[in-house]
């Protein structure tokens, strides 16, 4: 098989949404860089929502990204909270994996910690091809054909022979 035809991850992002509690915030950035060991960043709202109590500028939630090696091992472990299943709806088409870890006790190797209570957080996977970086560089950036493209189907048959994950309803 052509090596270019092969699936890879490209960056894991873990994204914890704590709305205009400050409190619940601090709490979501110290479980962020307990499980991966680095600072995650603040995320903003753009936009007014007077019903909410937001305004621009107000930090609403933090986020990380992974990648490499250190994705792959913490992916491993991620799914292990999911028992090792997920749900054909969780793949987008374009090669993209969310769910949603609803306490991260049930993360392999994250003790439960009083100063932070019981949160959860969500997981995105982007897989890719090699070559993707041709659309990205600063320099002679070109399109990708559709060819190239990761479906549905292949990211799943990628999860399954990667990571042993079962495709169907959890229990």
């Amino acid at each position: 098989m052509n090596p270019m035809r092969n699936a890879r991850i490209e960056k894991i992002t873990l994204n914890i949404g704590a709305g205009k509690d400050q409190n619940k915030l601090d709490k979501a950035q110290l479980l962020l860089k307990h499980i991966s060991g680095i600072d995650p960043v603040k995320t903003f709202t753009n936009k007014r929502i007077p019903s909410w109590g937001l305004r621009p500028g107000l930090p609403i939630g933090c986020k990380l990204t992974l990648r490499k090696e250190v994705a792959f091992e913490l992916l491993k472990r991620l799914l292990e909270a999911k028992d090792h299943v997920l749900r054909e709806s969780q793949f987008d088409g374009t090669g993209n994996i969310s769910f949603g870890i609803p306490e991260y006790i049930d993360i392999p190797g994250v003790k439960y910690d009083p100063k932070i209570g019981i949160i959860g957080l969500q997981v995105c996977v982007t897989l890719e091809r090699p070559g993707f970086r041709v659309k990205r560089r600063s320099l002679k950036r070109k399109k990708l054909g559709k060819k190239h493209d990761l479906t549905k189907e292949e990211a799943m048959e990628f999860m399954k022979k990667s990571f042993n994950v079962k495709i169907g309803e959890s229990g």
